[in-house]
């Protein structure tokens, strides 16, 4: 009888073994939606006891994502540029140790002679992949660059891409701009469909989705033209450090209309996962590399509106629904993050740090204490925004309660310096204006928002808004974000709040020491990563 039972028991474990051995082996797809320059507008963020532009928009399918997973409040970015935020993204480094992949481009760097580390840091879409995930990429995504082994083995495969969305408000009338709306569905599918159709049966795919539609420029008035978003209603909504003019509610009610385009590109992914019974077993998450662009303190700042993002994922099988989590993260820890889940080792290079924990975690709110803060920084924007191509360098730390920012050469513009500023004003026509001003204030993309400030800078109703956002800034800020959430009132220089300072600058030296991060020595004003010779 006990011999029996002994070779019940062991016929038993193998079937249990080998269940939980298939259960380990069974790994989900990962759909990674990362928006260029899509910040923290969606409906799901909207707050009754705080009105806001999240108010004027409805998103229904983003929103699910965070309905049925887990939203995070506190999600920010390293660095509010679109190449160095998607080289921290990739490596899971503070973009200040990604070489080349520190500034927006290379057009004024010289790594001749130098070794680059974005040749050879580890990228964690690589790892997924080679761990025997089926990857792909779509449109502006992340920034892999060449490295010793072939490109044909180390970079995702760029999966065929129709040109869509940005420009659906530049069709001619309604009939094409309803076509160009539905072309942006029909693509969507086809995308996700090719992507299933690729892979090998029962391979886990992770598919990056970069889509651009939120980046400028935007077609004038499509905002209300084509998703019935009326400037007006944006009346009082818009961040208090900016006029609220007309103008300025017309550039906002576009950009807007951008994110309901991403809404509905979301939205067909998500049905093309539902019918072919694959949605449940696949991590959808969602952010986007920066805030809005060609608005003051938005894109290259350090600000809220500039580095605060949407953070949402969705994954049935693990993450428990209906969940907002105030913990900070930071998009650099997204990588750590998938390798983990996946069940791929983090590299010891990666600073950033899983938040799986978050993830599947049945508690929300603050789940772990030492998620109190994010660091974030700027170094070079656009290469020739300023003589010599210099950098505005800018280091900052973000608590619940706190924004500190050190800018390291307050003698510089932040914005870039106001070359042929003047000129650039001589025309009514603001639309064409906002298309032609980048020799002035280059870090700011050409905007209507720019332009109207541009034009009006020296409207006493105005005078102050424009020096407080474009102007030369102190050496360090500090802003309470309960009584000043949009930043308006720099304390760095009240005494009862120096030891807040104090204690906050340190933490941003720790970090700076830790990471050895060159701005510890001036080295990016310097080579390789500036050669102030070149034009």
């Amino acid at each position: 009888m006990k011999q029996m039972i002994k070779v019940i028991v062991s016929v038993m474990s193998i079937f249990i073994t080998d269940g939980i051995n298939a259960e380990v082996e069974r790994r989900p797809n990962i759909l990674f939606f990362f928006a260029d320059d899509w910040g923290r507008y969606a409906s799901i963020y909207a707050d009754r006891n705080n009105p806001s532009l999240n108010d004027i928009i409805s998103t229904p399918n983003i929103d699910r994502i965070g309905r049925e997973g887990v939203v995070f409040d506190n999600a920010f970015v390293p660095v509010a540029s679109c190449n160095p935020c998607r080289a921290s993204l990739a490596t899971g480094r503070y973009f200040w140790n990604c070489g080349t992949g520190a500034f927006l481009n290379g057009k004024a760097s010289n790594w001749e002679g130098y070794d680059n580390p974005m040749h050879s840091l580890p990228k964690f879409g690589d790892l997924i992949r080679e761990s025997g995930y089926f990857a792909q990429k779509s449109r502006k995504t992340f920034a892999f660059t060449p490295s010793s082994r072939p490109n044909s083995e180390r970079s995702l495969k760029k999966v065929g891409y129709e040109r869509y969305g940005l420009y659906v408000g530049s069709s001619k009338n309604k009939s094409e701009r309803k076509t160009r709306q539905e072309t942006i569905v029909k693509n969507c599918r086809q995308e996700i469909r090719q992507v299933l159709a690729d892979r090998s049966k029962e391979q886990p795919f992770f598919f990056v989705f970069g889509s651009i539609n939120a980046h400028r420029p935007y077609t004038p008035d499509s905002g209300k033209d084509l998703w019935g978003i009326e400037p007006d209603s944006l009346k009082g909504l818009l961040p208090k450090f900016l006029p609220d003019a007309h103008d300025i509610r017309r550039d906002f009610s576009d950009y807007l209309g951008e994110v309901l385009a991403l809404d509905l590109m979301l939205g067909a992914m998500i049905d093309e996962l539902t019918s072919t019974g694959e949605l449940d077993n696949t991590v959808v998450i969602l952010s986007g590399d920066h805030g809005i662009p060609g608005v003051p303190r938005g894109k290259t700042n350090c600000y809220d509106l500039a580095t605060r993002v949407p953070l949402m994922v969705r994954w049935p099988e693990r993450i428990p629904f209906g969940r907002r989590i105030e913990d900070f993260v930071s998009i650099m820890d997204i990588g750590p993050t998938l390798l983990e889940l996946s069940g791929v080792n983090v590299p010891v290079s990666m600073d950033g740090r899983s938040f799986l924990q978050q993830l599947t975690s049945k508690e929300r709110g603050w789940i772990d204490p030492k998620r109190d803060s994010v660091i974030i920084g700027r170094e070079l924007h656009f290469h020739n925004a300023r003589p010599g191509n210099m950098p505005y360098p800018m280091r900052a730390v973000r608590t619940k309660d706190y924004l500190y920012i050190r800018n390291f050469k307050p003698e510089r513009w932040p914005m870039g310096d106001p070359f042929e500023a003047a000129e650039l004003t001589r025309t009514d026509d603001l639309y064409k204006m906002g298309l032609s001003t980048k020799p002035a204030y280059r870090d700011l993309d050409g905007s209507l928002t720019k332009a109207w400030m541009m034009s009006q800078h020296e409207k006493t109703d105005d005078k102050a808004l424009f020096q407080l956002t474009m102007h030369p800034r102190p050496s360090e800020e500090l802003y309470d974000l309960k009584k000043d959430p949009n930043q308006l009132l720099n304390l760095a220089a009240v005494p009862e709040l120096r030891t807040t300072l104090k204690t906050l600058r340190s933490h941003v030296d720790q970090v700076m020491n830790k990471t050895s991060d060159p701005r510890l020595k001036d080295a990016f004003d310097q080579l390789p990563w500036v050669d102030s010779t070149k034009p």
